[in-house]
């Protein structure tokens, strides 16, 4: 490997910001990105691991802005598919869908929905390519002896470095995802969500597929929900059960899946008589956000931080926005070009952190009315109050909620308190006499 000296800089050039990056998925490639273009000198820990199949392989539309950032717009469509919106499937007689390009320009009119590990590997080119140093090795750290710092790189890893010279870096980001390194060595708690669930997915070939190319489905089970994502030649088929429900479908996840495809009458139509390519995956806990996510010369981005629930597909987009967000906090250290103490990091990334803490519990908070139904019972209360006759007033109230409620779950305004109060209030008395309960997921 090549790259710039790590050695003391003289005292007449500005000193270099090093940063160590745990993790080379999106979060992890893509802020290694960022820093190096900013002039950091990066270090991208890669343990060289990729499963066949990762979860979060439906993009939201507020991600594209960032992939154009990134300059990854291009590779993402070309392994990709377009997705031009998302159909919610509630009961026979309860299905909403919605395209994107119907609430442009407020928001990008699509997303991609994308294989992972490749889309994984386009991300972790794009950091190379910038200047960061990648060095294939699973990474280890350790609480700092000394020197105001609370992490440090363990020796091995600092000794598979060769950049990094022997001296640990000035920051180390955790970007290990839902192995949360930095949390298991400092001993930090989560706050765990309510739902205690486990999905099984895999991929498919010749199944039957009557909606529009790329349109995600989300269907609610008799237990669960399921999801259909539509990639190039193959449908990603994944469930969401609870682990009772999961274990009455069967003792194996591949045999869950099977039972959750041929019991349910929609998925069956589907999948049924399509031909399974892959492993099944499993992922379990979909709730979880870290009491604390940066001190004194670390912190944490993407799923270390805190993940929320798949439903809406937000993972990869809040992946990729905390690294803009950690990177947006250290450009000012960087502009400075003289080297920060442990402490002076710690205080230049509190702002991401409230930003980050806040996105999470929007996002929680937007799933949480699809699971206990409030959310489809407005969208069936809207339907009921247009079928009642139309009136210039009538659609533009509707198109005013049915665009705040877009705002939010393609990401582009999740966290505006206009919009997030405005589903408070209707989701106590905009029901028109429908019980939630009736359309809540189990």
């Amino acid at each position: 490997m090549t790259g710039r000296a790590s050695s003391a800089q003289p005292t007449d050039q500005p000193s270099i910001l090093r940063v160590a990056v745990i993790g080379a998925g999106p979060c992890g490639s893509a802020l290694a990105t960022f820093l190096a273009r900013q002039g950091a000198e990066v270090t991208l820990f890669d343990d060289g691991r990729r499963p066949e199949l990762l979860v979060g392989e439906s993009l939201v539309p507020a991600v594209i802005p960032i992939l154009k950032r990134l300059g990854i717009e291009e590779e993402t469509a070309m392994l990709g598919v377009l997705k031009p919106g998302v159909s919610f499937v509630w009961s026979p007689t309860d299905r909403f869908s919605f395209t994107f390009a119907r609430f442009a320009p407020a928001v990008p009119p699509y997303a991609y929905n994308i294989p992972r590990p490749r889309f994984d590997d386009a991300l972790l080119a794009k950091a190379v390519a910038a200047g960061a140093h990648q060095v294939v090795a699973r990474a280890r750290l350790e609480p700092a002896a000394r020197g105001g710092a609370e992490l440090a790189l363990a020796p091995e890893t600092l000794a598979a470095a060769p950049t990094l010279g022997g001296r640990q870096p000035d920051l180390i980001v955790d970007a290990t995802g839902r192995a949360r390194l930095a949390a298991r060595v400092l001993r930090i708690p989560a706050r765990v969500g309510p739902r205690n669930d486990v999905a099984h997915f895999a991929h498919f070939e010749g199944c039957r597929w009557d909606d529009a190319p790329g349109q995600v489905i989300i269907a609610r089970l008799q237990a669960g929900w399921s999801w259909c994502i539509p990639l190039k030649d193959r449908l990603s088929v994944g469930i969401v059960v609870g682990r009772e429900d999961a274990a009455r479908l069967g003792r194996i996840p591949a045999g869950r899946l099977e039972r959750a495809i041929a019991v349910d009458a929609w998925l069956s139509a589907i999948a049924g008589g399509g031909r399974r390519v892959t492993s099944v995956a499993t992922y379990s806990n979909y709730q979880l956000i870290s009491q604390r996510g940066y001190g004194p010369g670390w912190v944490m981005v993407g799923d270390a931080f805190g993940f929320v629930d798949p439903m809406l597909s937000p993972g990869v987009f809040l992946a990729l926005r905390s690294a803009e967000l950690v990177a947006e906090a250290l450009n000012p250290v960087l502009r400075r070009g003289t080297t920060p103490s442990p402490a002076e990091l710690a205080s230049a990334l509190r702002s991401y952190t409230a930003v980050q803490s806040a996105m999470l519990a929007a996002w929680s908070d937007l799933v949480a009315y699809l699971y206990d139904g409030r959310m489809l019972a407005l969208l069936r209360a809207g339907r009921g109050w247009m079928d009642g006759g139309s009136t210039f007033l009538k659609s533009a109230a509707q198109r005013h909620i049915e665009r705040h409620i877009a705002l939010q779950a393609s990401g582009v305004r999740t966290t505006s308190r206009y919009s997030r109060g405005l589903l408070r209030m209707l989701g106590r008395r905009g029901l028109r006499g429908i019980e939630p309960a009736e359309l809540a997921i189990r």
